[in-house]
């Protein structure tokens, strides 16, 4: 009989907690780490993973997801467990599929989210055989997951459920008191099957997509802080917390989730995560104001808030005009709501149009995300060769016109077929560095599932694994090997209350196996693959596989350089619905240790 179903031998481990690194093996038995040796464990049986001269961390998380569609249709999550992630946080901005019908889900997701109506309205129609949260739970353990999936509510899930999307979305309409209520049952029930807490969304440029509503905004963006108030009581009293993008054009409104956030006059602080700390280059000074901010509610108010920040530059592409940037300013948004592309090239095309949309770019001032300089966004690819390599900027130049009409001239010629890129924050590395070691942030902003033409973020973790790494190498670091570690995993899992991100006997054998000689191949270049499981669509990914060179999920090896184990997504279950408030056991087996 086998001593062992996996030994992962002679790595540098990490515990996740922090502490320090040793040359160990593991001995992996039933999903469980059931021995850290400094000596030679047996192998007769086992799997065994060679990890000498690697890292062997607990599975990274990732707390900001929007796999809610994806888990139904490819439960396997290859692109994250490719990367070392085993444990994946879903349901952020407001948005779950768990009461929403196909339609209405379809029409949340997939402007917003920059995913296909008709593949979202396809996969949740065909694939829905829950009717409400604890079912909803039922049919995540049943899936062959390829990670441990964790889950947020979405408020604008709840609200179209409880009021229909018509009324959710009409900023005259409020719920009823039988409205609200039901929306406050829903939450409950949620946090009674496992859900963390409840995601929400204020930001104005997050729209409905489809033929119905398609110019409104998401459901939660009109609730009123009545609303609010009554689901964050039951967040509080239950323990759960609260995920809300804000609108950064209104940050008045910011300062009264700080006040929720605050735990005065006896009542227990409520945990609250925003988006995002990011070192924006419209806005180069904000970040050190949201930095501060967060400091200040902590320590002066008792709070327990957090931002999520994307520890890597912010690099965005685009086919055409199909990026959300374009939602932040009049012109943008009227061009994204004609669906039709030649509709829209007509539109494009008109002189009012035109210089609409040049003062929109001119105005840079202000509460932007996206600095809207022309110069700073380089052709991909385009059916005109010429144009290739350079900024719409140096071809306006060229043409003798505004880089405005340079950049509509080739939308109109050659729609998606124009690929371009920016970046839009994140571009500083001292800042980035500063940013890295603030307690108030929490490195998880992948967006992981979502924007499938538009970003890549899947190995964000091993990116800043890798930035600790040179620092280090370079006798300048940022902190140390095992602090990054924490950040991308303990720290998470115990603030979120998953049982995921430590490594210790008797805890999860969540694991990811990590070449340090590997991380910088390629990490901050991607690939294109198909999707077939979501129409075909050609996503972004990454592929530096030299990284990772196992990654093991309940106790089971999944991956291995860049190839997966026969029955991943299929008929192998691997990981596993981890329902919130069970951290504490795998922590207190680690710190015991």
């Amino acid at each position: 009989m086998a001593t062992y179903d996996v030994v992962v031998r002679g790595g540098r481990y990490f515990d996740g907690l922090g502490g320090p690194s040793a040359i160990r093996d593991l001995g992996i038995r039933a999903g469980r780490v059931t021995t850290i040796s400094s000596e030679s464990l047996p192998t007769e049986g086992a799997d065994v993973v060679d990890a000498q001269g690697k890292w062997v961390t607990p599975g990274l998380v990732d707390i900001h997801t929007h796999y809610d569609v994806e888990v139904l249709a490819a439960p396997a999550l290859s692109e994250s467990v490719r990367h070392g992630v085993t444990t994946v946080l879903m349901g952020n901005c407001s948005l779950s599929t768990v009461f929403a019908d196909a339609d209405d889900c379809a029409d949340m997701f997939s402007r917003v989210e920059a995913l296909p109506w008709e593949a979202v309205h396809s996969v949740v129609k065909h694939n829905r055989t829950w009717r409400d949260a604890c079912t909803y739970v039922e049919r995540l353990r049943s899936l062959p997951l390829g990670a441990n999936v964790a889950a947020l509510i979405g408020h604008s899930d709840m609200r179209v459920a409880a009021m229909g999307i018509e009324k959710a979305t009409d900023a005259q309409s409020k719920p009823t008191r039988s409205e609200l209520d039901a929306m406050r049952t829903m939450l409950t029930d949620a946090l009674d099957a496992g859900f963390a807490g409840l995601s929400t969304i204020r930001s104005s440029f997050s729209k409905l997509d489809g033929v119905r509503y398609p110019a409104r905004q998401l459901p939660s963006t009109y609730a009123t802080w009545h609303e609010f108030r009554q689901l964050h009581r039951i967040l509080r009293d239950r323990g759960g917390l609260v995920q809300c993008t804000p609108n950064v054009a209104k940050r008045s409104e910011i300062l009264r989730f700080f006040e929720q956030s605050t735990g005065r006059f006896g009542r227990a602080p409520l945990k609250t995560s925003f988006l995002t700390a990011a070192d924006l280059k419209s806005q180069p000074g904000l970040i050190h104001l949201m930095i501060a901010a967060a400091k200040a509610v902590n320590k002066i108010g008792n709070a327990d808030f957090r931002w999520q920040h994307l520890p890597v530059p912010f690099e965005a592409f685009a086919d055409g005009m199909d990026l959300v940037v374009f939602e932040e300013f009049g012109s943008g948004t009227a061009a994204l709501n004609v669906r039709e592309v030649m509709a829209r090239s007509d539109l494009l095309a008109t002189q009012d149009y035109r210089r609409w949309f040049r003062r929109d770019l001119e105005r840079r001032h202000g509460a932007t995300v996206w600095h809207r300089d022309l110069h700073e966004a380089t052709i991909v690819s385009c059916p005109d060769p010429t144009v290739v390599g350079r900024s719409f900027g140096a071809v306006g130049q060229e043409r003798g016109i505004h880089p405005a009409d340079a950049f509509l001239d080739l939308v109109v010629a050659h729609g998606a077929d124009l690929r371009w890129r920016t970046t839009i924050a994140n571009d500083r590395p001292k800042v980035l560095d500063r940013i890295a070691t603030d307690p108030t942030i929490h490195m998880g902003f992948a967006d992981s599932g979502a924007h499938l033409r538009n970003m890549a973020f899947y190995n964000a973790g091993l990116r800043f694994l890798d930035r600790v790494r040179r620092a280090e190498q370079a006798g300048a670091p940022i902190m140390t090997v095992e602090r990054a570690v924490h950040r991308l995993t303990g720290e998470l899992g115990r603030w979120y209350g998953l049982d995921a991100g430590t490594l210790g006997v008797g805890g999860r054998a969540d694991v990811a196996v990590i070449d340090p000689r590997g991380l910088g191949e390629s990490a901050d270049s991607y690939a294109e693959a198909s999707m077939p499981e979501l129409g075909g669509i050609a996503r972004m990914v990454n592929r530096n596989d030299g990284a990772v060179a196992a990654t093991v999920v309940g106790g089971q090896v999944v991956h291995r350089h860049g190839t997966f184990t026969d029955g991943l997504g299929t008929t192998l279950h691997a990981g596993q619905f981890l329902a919130a408030g069970r951290a504490r056991r795998s922590t207190e087996h680690a710190a015991a240790r």
